[in-house]
Protein backbone atom coordinates (compact mmCIF):
# COMPACT_ATOMS: atom_id res chain seq x y z
CA UNK A 1 0.00 0.00 0.00
CA UNK A 2 1.85 3.05 -1.29
CA UNK A 3 -0.59 5.25 0.64
CA UNK A 4 1.35 4.24 3.76
CA UNK A 5 4.12 6.54 2.56
CA UNK A 6 1.75 9.51 2.93
CA UNK A 7 1.02 8.60 6.54
CA UNK A 8 4.71 8.11 7.30
CA UNK A 9 5.46 11.56 5.85
CA UNK A 10 2.85 13.10 8.12
CA UNK A 11 4.09 11.13 11.14
CA UNK A 12 7.51 12.74 10.67
CA UNK A 13 6.00 16.22 10.70
CA UNK A 14 5.49 16.81 6.96
CA UNK A 15 2.29 18.73 6.28
CA UNK A 16 1.68 16.98 2.97
CA UNK A 17 -1.65 18.03 1.46
CA UNK A 18 -3.87 15.84 -0.70
CA UNK A 19 -3.23 18.15 -3.67
CA UNK A 20 0.51 17.57 -3.34
CA UNK A 21 -0.01 13.83 -2.92
CA UNK A 22 -2.22 13.64 -6.01
CA UNK A 23 0.40 15.59 -7.94
CA UNK A 24 3.00 12.99 -6.94
CA UNK A 25 0.72 10.14 -8.02
CA UNK A 26 0.17 11.85 -11.37
CA UNK A 27 3.93 12.22 -11.83
CA UNK A 28 4.32 8.50 -11.08
CA UNK A 29 1.56 7.65 -13.55
CA UNK A 30 3.49 9.55 -16.23
CA UNK A 31 6.70 7.76 -15.21
CA UNK A 32 8.56 11.04 -14.72
CA UNK A 33 10.93 9.20 -12.41
CA UNK A 34 11.77 6.71 -15.21
CA UNK A 35 11.24 3.70 -12.92
CA UNK A 36 14.20 4.74 -10.79
CA UNK A 37 14.01 4.94 -7.00
CA UNK A 38 16.69 7.63 -6.99
CA UNK A 39 14.77 9.68 -9.53
CA UNK A 40 11.60 9.13 -7.48
CA UNK A 41 13.40 10.45 -4.38
CA UNK A 42 14.31 13.71 -6.12
CA UNK A 43 10.92 14.00 -7.83
CA UNK A 44 9.00 13.41 -4.59
CA UNK A 45 11.17 15.85 -2.68
CA UNK A 46 10.63 18.48 -5.36
CA UNK A 47 6.84 18.05 -5.20
CA UNK A 48 6.28 17.53 -1.49
CA UNK A 49 8.88 19.74 0.22
CA UNK A 50 8.03 23.43 0.22
CA UNK A 51 10.37 24.65 2.97
CA UNK A 52 14.06 23.99 3.49
CA UNK A 53 13.23 23.21 7.14
CA UNK A 54 11.35 20.08 5.96
CA UNK A 55 14.15 18.48 3.93
CA UNK A 56 15.39 16.49 6.92
CA UNK A 57 11.88 15.32 7.81
CA UNK A 58 11.42 14.10 4.24
CA UNK A 59 14.74 12.24 4.30
CA UNK A 60 13.83 10.49 7.55
CA UNK A 61 10.39 9.48 6.26
CA UNK A 62 11.82 8.28 2.94
CA UNK A 63 14.45 6.20 4.69
CA UNK A 64 11.87 4.70 7.07
CA UNK A 65 9.61 3.62 4.20
CA UNK A 66 12.15 2.40 1.62
CA UNK A 67 15.09 1.23 3.74
CA UNK A 68 14.21 -2.47 3.37
CA UNK A 69 13.84 -2.31 -0.41
CA UNK A 70 16.20 -4.78 -2.08
CA UNK A 71 17.75 -4.44 -5.53
CA UNK A 72 16.03 -6.59 -8.13
CA UNK A 73 19.35 -7.32 -9.84
CA UNK A 74 22.05 -9.19 -7.92
CA UNK A 75 25.37 -8.40 -9.57
CA UNK A 76 28.11 -11.05 -9.62
CA UNK A 77 30.87 -10.32 -7.06
CA UNK A 78 33.49 -10.88 -9.79
CA UNK A 79 31.94 -8.09 -11.89
CA UNK A 80 31.96 -5.68 -8.95
CA UNK A 81 35.63 -6.51 -8.38
CA UNK A 82 36.41 -5.72 -12.01
CA UNK A 83 34.66 -2.39 -11.70
CA UNK A 84 36.74 -1.36 -8.69
CA UNK A 85 39.59 -0.54 -11.06
CA UNK A 86 39.50 3.07 -12.19
CA UNK A 87 41.04 3.86 -15.58
CA UNK A 88 41.43 7.14 -17.41
CA UNK A 89 38.59 8.05 -19.76
CA UNK A 90 39.43 6.88 -23.30
CA UNK A 91 39.12 9.42 -26.16
CA UNK A 92 35.64 9.46 -27.67
CA UNK A 93 33.33 11.38 -29.98
CA UNK A 94 30.73 13.00 -27.74
CA UNK A 95 28.26 13.68 -30.56
CA UNK A 96 28.42 10.06 -31.73
CA UNK A 97 27.91 8.72 -28.20
CA UNK A 98 24.98 11.08 -27.62
CA UNK A 99 23.39 10.07 -30.89
CA UNK A 100 23.72 6.37 -30.03
CA UNK A 101 22.23 6.48 -26.56
CA UNK A 102 20.12 9.60 -26.05
CA UNK A 103 16.97 8.11 -27.59
CA UNK A 104 17.17 4.85 -25.66
CA UNK A 105 14.62 4.26 -22.91
CA UNK A 106 15.58 3.20 -19.44
CA UNK A 107 13.94 -0.20 -19.97
CA UNK A 108 16.05 -0.74 -23.09
CA UNK A 109 19.19 0.11 -21.13
CA UNK A 110 18.19 -2.33 -18.40
CA UNK A 111 17.54 -5.13 -20.91
CA UNK A 112 20.93 -4.52 -22.52
CA UNK A 113 22.54 -4.70 -19.09
CA UNK A 114 20.83 -8.05 -18.40
CA UNK A 115 22.08 -9.44 -21.72
CA UNK A 116 25.65 -8.35 -21.04
CA UNK A 117 25.54 -9.79 -17.52
CA UNK A 118 24.72 -13.17 -19.07
CA UNK A 119 27.45 -13.07 -21.72
CA UNK A 120 30.34 -11.06 -20.26
CA UNK A 121 33.31 -13.24 -19.29
CA UNK A 122 36.02 -10.72 -18.43
CA UNK A 123 36.73 -7.17 -17.33
CA UNK A 124 36.65 -4.33 -19.86
CA UNK A 125 37.95 -0.79 -19.68
CA UNK A 126 37.55 2.04 -22.17
CA UNK A 127 35.17 0.15 -24.43
CA UNK A 128 31.85 0.88 -26.06
CA UNK A 129 29.98 -2.39 -25.58
CA UNK A 130 30.65 -4.32 -22.38
CA UNK A 131 30.16 -3.36 -18.76
CA UNK A 132 33.32 -1.60 -17.65
CA UNK A 133 35.07 1.60 -16.67
CA UNK A 134 36.23 4.63 -18.63
CA UNK A 135 34.17 3.73 -21.66
CA UNK A 136 31.13 5.05 -23.49
CA UNK A 137 28.46 2.56 -22.46
CA UNK A 138 25.57 3.54 -20.18
CA UNK A 139 26.49 0.88 -17.61
CA UNK A 140 29.64 0.84 -15.54
CA UNK A 141 31.50 3.80 -14.09
CA UNK A 142 34.18 6.36 -14.81
CA UNK A 143 33.14 6.84 -18.42
CA UNK A 144 30.69 8.96 -20.40
CA UNK A 145 27.11 8.40 -21.53
CA UNK A 146 24.17 10.83 -21.73
CA UNK A 147 22.48 8.77 -19.02
CA UNK A 148 22.68 5.24 -17.72
CA UNK A 149 23.13 2.93 -14.77
CA UNK A 150 26.25 3.45 -12.68
CA UNK A 151 27.71 0.26 -11.22
CA UNK A 152 30.43 0.63 -8.61
CA UNK A 153 32.88 3.52 -8.51
CA UNK A 154 32.02 7.00 -7.29
CA UNK A 155 29.20 8.80 -9.01
CA UNK A 156 28.05 12.37 -8.79
CA UNK A 157 24.71 11.24 -7.40
CA UNK A 158 24.28 8.56 -4.76
CA UNK A 159 21.34 6.20 -4.52
CA UNK A 160 18.17 7.51 -2.96
CA UNK A 161 18.62 5.45 0.20
CA UNK A 162 22.22 6.64 0.63
CA UNK A 163 21.23 10.25 -0.04
CA UNK A 164 18.35 10.15 2.43
CA UNK A 165 20.46 8.35 5.02
CA UNK A 166 23.08 11.10 5.03
CA UNK A 167 20.53 13.58 6.52
CA UNK A 168 22.52 16.48 5.11
CA UNK A 169 19.70 18.91 5.99
CA UNK A 170 19.39 18.14 9.71
CA UNK A 171 20.87 21.55 10.61
CA UNK A 172 18.13 23.31 8.61
CA UNK A 173 15.29 21.96 10.73
CA UNK A 174 13.12 24.54 12.42
CA UNK A 175 12.95 22.47 15.59
CA UNK A 176 16.70 22.29 16.10
CA UNK A 177 18.39 24.31 18.81
CA UNK A 178 19.25 27.84 17.78
CA UNK A 179 22.59 29.56 17.33
CA UNK A 180 23.51 33.12 18.33
CA UNK A 181 22.56 34.53 14.93
CA UNK A 182 19.12 32.84 15.09
CA UNK A 183 18.53 34.53 18.44
CA UNK A 184 19.55 37.89 17.01
CA UNK A 185 17.29 37.55 13.97
CA UNK A 186 14.31 36.56 16.13
CA UNK A 187 14.88 39.28 18.70
CA UNK A 188 15.04 41.86 15.92
CA UNK A 189 11.42 41.01 15.13
CA UNK A 190 10.43 42.44 18.50
CA UNK A 191 11.12 45.94 17.30
CA UNK A 192 8.35 48.44 17.83
CA UNK A 193 9.27 51.46 15.74
CA UNK A 194 7.97 54.97 16.25
CA UNK A 195 9.01 58.54 15.37
CA UNK A 196 9.84 61.36 17.70
CA UNK A 197 8.11 64.59 16.71
CA UNK A 198 10.99 66.69 18.05
CA UNK A 199 13.80 64.75 16.37
CA UNK A 200 15.69 66.35 13.44
CA UNK A 201 14.93 65.13 9.93
CA UNK A 202 18.15 63.27 9.16
CA UNK A 203 16.97 60.13 7.35
CA UNK A 204 16.82 60.10 3.54
CA UNK A 205 13.48 58.71 2.24
CA UNK A 206 14.13 57.21 -1.20
CA UNK A 207 10.53 56.35 -2.11
CA UNK A 208 9.14 59.72 -1.06
CA UNK A 209 11.96 61.49 -2.92
CA UNK A 210 11.10 59.66 -6.15
CA UNK A 211 7.40 60.37 -5.69
CA UNK A 212 7.87 64.09 -4.98
CA UNK A 213 10.41 64.47 -7.80
CA UNK A 214 7.90 62.96 -10.25
CA UNK A 215 5.24 65.39 -9.05
CA UNK A 216 7.75 68.21 -9.45
CA UNK A 217 8.07 67.70 -13.23
CA UNK A 218 11.31 65.76 -12.83
CA UNK A 219 13.12 68.39 -10.79
CA UNK A 220 14.84 66.74 -7.85
CA UNK A 221 13.03 67.22 -4.55
CA UNK A 222 14.75 65.49 -1.66
CA UNK A 223 12.58 64.28 1.21
CA UNK A 224 14.10 63.79 4.64
CA UNK A 225 12.31 62.06 7.51
CA UNK A 226 12.75 61.85 11.23
CA UNK A 227 14.51 58.54 12.09
CA UNK A 228 12.35 55.82 13.54
CA UNK A 229 13.47 54.60 16.95
CA UNK A 230 12.81 51.22 18.49
CA UNK A 231 10.59 51.52 21.54
CA UNK A 232 10.84 47.89 22.66
CA UNK A 233 11.84 47.25 26.28
CA UNK A 234 12.90 43.73 27.17
CA UNK A 235 13.09 41.95 30.53
CA UNK A 236 15.02 38.67 30.40
CA UNK A 237 14.87 36.25 33.35
CA UNK A 238 17.09 33.17 33.12
CA UNK A 239 17.21 30.02 35.21
CA UNK A 240 20.76 29.30 36.36
CA UNK A 241 22.43 26.24 37.88
CA UNK A 242 21.13 22.80 38.75
CA UNK A 243 19.43 21.00 35.88
CA UNK A 244 20.16 23.98 33.62
CA UNK A 245 23.88 23.20 33.51
CA UNK A 246 23.34 20.91 30.52
CA UNK A 247 21.91 23.87 28.60
CA UNK A 248 24.75 26.26 29.49
CA UNK A 249 25.97 26.62 25.89
CA UNK A 250 22.49 27.31 24.57
CA UNK A 251 21.76 29.91 27.25
CA UNK A 252 25.16 31.47 26.65
CA UNK A 253 24.23 31.98 22.98
CA UNK A 254 20.99 33.65 24.02
CA UNK A 255 22.83 35.89 26.49
CA UNK A 256 25.38 36.82 23.80
CA UNK A 257 22.68 37.60 21.26
CA UNK A 258 20.73 39.77 23.70
CA UNK A 259 23.81 41.73 24.71
CA UNK A 260 24.79 42.27 21.09
CA UNK A 261 21.34 43.62 20.29
CA UNK A 262 21.50 47.39 20.13
CA UNK A 263 17.94 47.98 18.97
CA UNK A 264 16.18 47.77 22.36
CA UNK A 265 15.20 50.96 24.06
CA UNK A 266 15.93 49.27 27.39
CA UNK A 267 17.18 45.84 28.42
CA UNK A 268 17.16 44.27 31.87
CA UNK A 269 18.63 40.84 32.64
CA UNK A 270 18.19 38.93 35.90
CA UNK A 271 18.67 35.34 37.05
CA UNK A 272 16.83 32.88 39.28
CA UNK A 273 17.37 29.30 40.38
CA UNK A 274 14.57 26.85 39.43
CA UNK A 275 11.84 29.33 40.32
CA UNK A 276 11.38 32.98 41.33
CA UNK A 277 10.99 33.56 45.06
CA UNK A 278 11.59 36.71 47.09
CA UNK A 279 14.78 37.80 45.30
CA UNK A 280 16.24 37.81 41.80
CA UNK A 281 19.92 37.95 40.96
CA UNK A 282 22.17 40.08 38.79
CA UNK A 283 24.72 37.28 38.40
CA UNK A 284 24.32 33.62 37.33
CA UNK A 285 25.83 32.49 40.64
CA UNK A 286 22.54 33.57 42.32
CA UNK A 287 24.14 34.91 45.51
CA UNK A 288 22.30 37.36 47.72
CA UNK A 289 25.13 39.86 47.61
CA UNK A 290 24.26 40.44 43.93
CA UNK A 291 20.49 40.35 44.26
CA UNK A 292 17.49 42.63 44.52
CA UNK A 293 14.07 41.95 46.09
CA UNK A 294 11.43 40.79 43.67
CA UNK A 295 9.30 43.62 45.02
CA UNK A 296 11.86 46.07 43.60
CA UNK A 297 11.41 44.55 40.14
CA UNK A 298 7.63 44.61 40.40
CA UNK A 299 7.58 48.25 41.48
CA UNK A 300 10.32 49.73 39.31
CA UNK A 301 9.76 47.99 35.95
CA UNK A 302 6.74 49.11 33.99
CA UNK A 303 4.22 46.62 32.53
CA UNK A 304 5.06 47.45 28.89
CA UNK A 305 8.30 45.44 29.11
CA UNK A 306 8.29 42.33 26.95
CA UNK A 307 9.28 39.54 29.32
CA UNK A 308 11.06 36.29 28.44
CA UNK A 309 11.71 33.61 31.05
CA UNK A 310 14.19 30.88 30.13
CA UNK A 311 14.33 27.63 32.07
CA UNK A 312 13.47 23.93 31.98
CA UNK A 313 10.65 24.49 34.53
CA UNK A 314 11.62 21.13 36.00
CA UNK A 315 11.95 20.91 39.79
CA UNK A 316 10.59 19.08 42.79
CA UNK A 317 6.91 19.99 43.31
CA UNK A 318 7.57 21.41 46.77
CA UNK A 319 9.97 23.95 45.22
CA UNK A 320 7.07 25.39 43.26
CA UNK A 321 4.19 24.97 45.70
CA UNK A 322 5.75 25.27 49.15
CA UNK A 323 5.47 28.67 50.89
CA UNK A 324 8.98 30.05 51.37
CA UNK A 325 11.25 32.97 50.59
CA UNK A 326 13.98 30.90 48.90
CA UNK A 327 15.13 27.40 48.03
CA UNK A 328 18.69 28.31 47.06
CA UNK A 329 21.50 26.97 49.23
CA UNK A 330 23.37 30.18 48.46
CA UNK A 331 20.41 32.22 49.71
CA UNK A 332 20.35 30.37 53.02
CA UNK A 333 24.12 30.60 53.36
CA UNK A 334 24.23 34.32 52.55
CA UNK A 335 21.27 35.01 54.78
CA UNK A 336 23.20 33.56 57.73
CA UNK A 337 26.38 35.34 56.72
CA UNK A 338 24.81 38.75 56.18
CA UNK A 339 22.12 38.55 58.84
CA UNK A 340 19.18 39.17 56.52
CA UNK A 341 15.88 38.07 57.99
CA UNK A 342 13.05 37.41 55.60
CA UNK A 343 9.86 39.36 56.06
CA UNK A 344 6.95 36.92 56.60
CA UNK A 345 5.11 38.78 53.84
CA UNK A 346 7.87 37.72 51.45
CA UNK A 347 7.02 34.06 51.94
CA UNK A 348 4.89 33.05 49.00
CA UNK A 349 4.92 29.98 46.85
CA UNK A 350 6.98 30.12 43.69
CA UNK A 351 3.79 29.38 41.80
CA UNK A 352 2.19 32.54 43.20
CA UNK A 353 5.31 34.59 42.39
CA UNK A 354 5.05 33.48 38.78
CA UNK A 355 1.35 34.31 38.69
CA UNK A 356 2.11 37.83 39.95
CA UNK A 357 4.82 38.20 37.35
CA UNK A 358 2.41 37.21 34.60
CA UNK A 359 -0.20 39.65 35.91
CA UNK A 360 2.37 42.45 36.00
CA UNK A 361 3.79 41.73 32.52
CA UNK A 362 1.02 40.51 30.19
CA UNK A 363 3.46 40.27 27.27
CA UNK A 364 5.50 37.39 28.69
CA UNK A 365 6.51 33.91 27.53
CA UNK A 366 8.53 30.98 28.83
CA UNK A 367 11.23 29.38 26.63
CA UNK A 368 12.06 25.80 27.57
CA UNK A 369 15.31 24.20 26.29
CA UNK A 370 13.85 20.72 26.82
CA UNK A 371 12.28 18.96 23.85
CA UNK A 372 8.47 19.29 23.90
CA UNK A 373 8.15 15.49 23.78
CA UNK A 374 9.73 15.41 27.26
CA UNK A 375 7.47 18.01 28.85
CA UNK A 376 4.75 15.49 29.74
CA UNK A 377 7.03 12.57 30.63
CA UNK A 378 10.13 13.99 32.29
CA UNK A 379 10.78 13.80 36.01
CA UNK A 380 9.56 17.39 36.42
CA UNK A 381 6.41 17.03 34.33
CA UNK A 382 4.20 18.26 37.20
CA UNK A 383 5.93 21.61 37.58
CA UNK A 384 6.28 22.00 33.81
CA UNK A 385 2.53 21.48 33.43
CA UNK A 386 1.78 23.97 36.23
CA UNK A 387 4.04 26.67 34.76
CA UNK A 388 2.55 26.11 31.31
CA UNK A 389 -0.76 27.03 32.89
CA UNK A 390 0.68 30.46 33.74
CA UNK A 391 2.91 31.32 30.77
CA UNK A 392 2.67 30.41 27.10
CA UNK A 393 5.58 27.95 26.83
CA UNK A 394 7.64 27.41 23.69
CA UNK A 395 10.65 25.18 22.98
CA UNK A 396 13.99 26.92 22.63
CA UNK A 397 14.23 26.09 18.92
CA UNK A 398 14.07 28.26 15.83
CA UNK A 399 10.36 27.63 15.29
CA UNK A 400 9.58 27.89 19.01
CA UNK A 401 11.46 31.17 19.26
CA UNK A 402 9.59 32.65 16.29
CA UNK A 403 6.22 31.54 17.70
CA UNK A 404 7.16 33.02 21.07
CA UNK A 405 8.09 36.34 19.48
CA UNK A 406 4.73 36.42 17.70
CA UNK A 407 2.99 35.77 21.02
CA UNK A 408 4.86 38.71 22.59
CA UNK A 409 3.88 40.99 19.71
CA UNK A 410 0.23 39.99 19.99
CA UNK A 411 0.25 40.65 23.72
Amino acid sequence: MFTDFLYILRSYGMKTSLNEWNMLLEALDRNLNECSLTEFYHMARCILVKRVEDYDRFDQAFLAYFKNLKNAEVLPPKLLKWLEKQVKQAPFDKDAVDAEWKNRTLEEIRQMLRDRLKNQRGEHHGGSHWIGTGGTTPFGNGGYAPFGIRIGGEGHRKSAIETAGERRFRDFRDDSTVETRDFQVALRKLRLLSMRDDAPRTEFNVDRTIEETSKNAGLLKIVMERPRKNQTKLLLLMDSGGSMWVYTDLCSRLFTAVNRSTHFKDLKIFYFHNCIYDRIYRDPSCRNRDSVPISFLMQSVRPEYKTILVGDASMAPYELFHQTDAFSWYSWYDEAAYGRNADPADKKTGFRRLEELREKFPASIWLNPMRPAEWDYSEGYRTISAIRGIFPMFPLTQRGLEEGIQELKRA
